[in-house]
């Protein structure tokens, strides 16, 4: 069996680009985050949204909008569980799905998943290892005021929304560190794959 690795991190901390260095050195990407995009296209999940929060949270194509869907489970635990309830088990199916066509090629090394929310949802059980991406938080607020808009309370609000990010770091099997671009990344992530006789 091909080896899963999973990805988590604070919020703005470059798992992303962690992703791509493991990539580069033969992984095969799953992003949990896309296929939450392409569950708000489903019809019956677009459907269960409208029923909860009015043809409001749709954009002017009449999909339901990440955004608008942010600013209300962000702001209330009970709406983001009602969210959860009904999107995760389409992602996961999906993730299960392209672990299994993954494990068919002969050309994948390992399979790497970028889930953000890997431990709160028990994902993490599908992986063998996981890396923590560590980055100051100085450094995200910056990376995230600069492609969201985001100011210090909006991240506030996400992360106290997710595991505690000690928490994370201490259930993964090994960290890397983020402060200084995708040059000081690769190294770490490849001593990492060596030291697991992965690569």
């Amino acid at each position: 069996m091909i080896p899963i690795l999973g990805i988590v991190g604070g919020i703005g901390s470059g798992k992303s680009l962690v992703a791509e260095a493991m990539v580069a050195l033969g992984g095969h990407l799953i992003s949990a985050d896309q296929f939450g995009h392409d569950a708000l296209r489903e019809l019956d999940i677009r459907e269960k949204l409208i029923d909860r929060w009015g043809g409001t949270i749709l954009d002017h194509q009449g999909n339901p909008d990440r955004k608008k869907i942010g600013r209300i489970v962000f702001a209330d635990a009970v709406e983001l569980r009602a969210l959860e309830a009904v999107v995760f088990r389409y992602i996961e199916k999906q993730i299960l799905a392209e672990i299994a066509r993954a494990q068919a090629r002969r050309d994948v090394k390992f399979i790497v998943l970028d889930a953000a929310i890997l431990f709160e949802t028990g994902w993490s059980s599908h992986c063998d290892r996981i890396f923590f991406v560590e980055a100051p938080r100085e450094t995200r607020l910056a990376r995230l005021k600069e492609k969201r808009g985001w100011d210090e309370a909006e991240l506030d609000r996400r992360e106290k929304m997710q595991m505690p990010l000690d928490e994370k770091k201490a259930r993964a099997d090994a960290v890397i560190v983020n402060d200084a671009g995708p040059e000081k990344v690769l190294p770490q992530v490849q001593d990492a794959l060596v030291r697991w006789k992965m690569i």
